[in-house]
C-alpha cells in the first residue's frame, strides 16, 4: 500500500506584493530597483506548503483565501525561486498554471523579518529532503551488501578451555580486629618494661599528706587540740565567733543589738 502524503503548512505571511518584471537583460541577475515598487500589480497573502518532497508557494486573497497563483518548488536555491541582487526583501518566482504554462513575477515583503522567515522555511524543507534521500541510499546499500554468515558449518566444532589453575600453597589469613583492620604482632623480645626513674625525679617527689577519716563531730569538737606540724597551717582561734564579737564592739549600740540577736 502506497504511503499517503499530507500537505503541511511551512510558513504564512499576511502581506505580500506582486510585480510585473521586465525580461532579464543579462546574466547578472534581477534588480528590484527596475520594478515599480510603489505601484504593485496585486497584493494578498503568501502561504508556503509542502507535500512529500515538493514545496508550493501559494498567493491567495486576504479575505476569501482564493488562489491567485502558485509556484511548485522542487529545489532551493534554484530557478523557481531567486533572490534579487540589490535587496533581501524581494524575490523572483516562477508560477505555473494547470495547463503547464509558466511566468516569472516579482514578489516583495514589507518587513525584512517576513522575508527571512520565507527563506528559512524553504531551506529547512529541502534540508530535510536531502537527509531523507541520504538515509534511503544508505539503507539500500546496506541491503545490497552480502550478509556475513557466522554460523557453524556442518560437522564443524569448537573447543573452549575454561579450566582454572590452582595456586600452589595456601596463604594464612591474618586475624582481623574491629573494623576489619589487621592486628599488629607484639615486638620481639617479650614485654618492654617502663623506663627507670631518675634520681632528680625521686628527690623532688613530695608525699601527699594522708587524709584523715571524716567524722561527724568535726564541726562540733572545737576543743580538740590541732596536730602540730612544720608545714601545717596556723590553728584558727578556739572561739569562731570571737572575731565577729570584737568587730561588733566598734559599731553603734543599735547595730550591736542586731548582732546579739543574730
Amino acid at each position: 500500500m502506497a504511503e499517503v502524503e499530507y500537505e503541511s503548512v511551512l510558513c504564512v505571511k499576511p502581506e505580500i506584493s506582486v510585480y510585473r518584471i521586465p525580461p532579464r537583460a543579462s546574466n547578472r541577475g534581477y534588480r528590484a530597483s527596475d520594478w515599480k515598487l510603489d505601484q504593485p500589480d496585486w497584493t494578498g497573502r503568501l502561504r508556503v506548503t509542502s507535500k512529500g518532497k515538493l514545496a508550493f508557494i501559494k498567493l491567495e486573497d486576504k479575505v476569501s483565501g482564493e488562489l491567485f497563483a502558485q509556484a511548485p518548488v522542487d529545489q532551493y536555491p534554484g530557478i523557481t525561486v531567486e533572490a534579487v541582487t540589490d535587496s533581501s526583501r524581494y524575490f523572483v518566482i516562477r508560477i505555473q498554471d494547470g495547463n503547464g504554462r509558466s511566468a516569472f513575477i516579482g514578489v516583495g515583503f514589507t518587513d525584512r523579518g517576513d522575508a527571512f522567515d520565507f527563506n528559512v522555511a524553504l531551506q529547512d524543507h529541502f534540508k530535510w529532503v536531502r537527509q531523507e534521500s541520504d538515509l534511503s541510499k544508505e539503507s539500500q546499500e546496506t541491503d545490497n551488501r552480502p550478509k556475513l554468515d557466522l554460523g557453524f558449518k556442518e560437522g564443524q566444532t569448537i573447543k573452549l578451555n575454561i579450566g582454572m589453575k590452582k595456586k600452589e600453597g595456601t596463604s594464612r589469613s591474618r586475624p582481623s580486629g574491629a573494623g576489619g583492620l589487621g592486628i599488629l604482632p607484639p615486638p620481639p623480645g617479650g614485654k618492654i618494661g617502663p623506663p627507670p626513674l631518675s634520681s632528680s625525679v625521686i628527690s623532688n617527689h613530695v608525699p601527699l599528706p594522708s587524709q584523715q577519716p571524716a567524722s561527724s563531730d568535726i564541726l562540733f569538737d572545737f576543743s580538740s587540740p590541732a596536730v602540730s606540724s612544720k608545714d601545717s597551717v596556723a590553728q584558727p582561734p578556739s572561739d569562731l565567733w570571737e572575731g565577729f564579737s570584737s568587730a561588733a564592739s566598734g559599731l553603734p549600740s543599735q547595730q550591736q543589738s542586731s548582732w546579739v540577736q543574730f
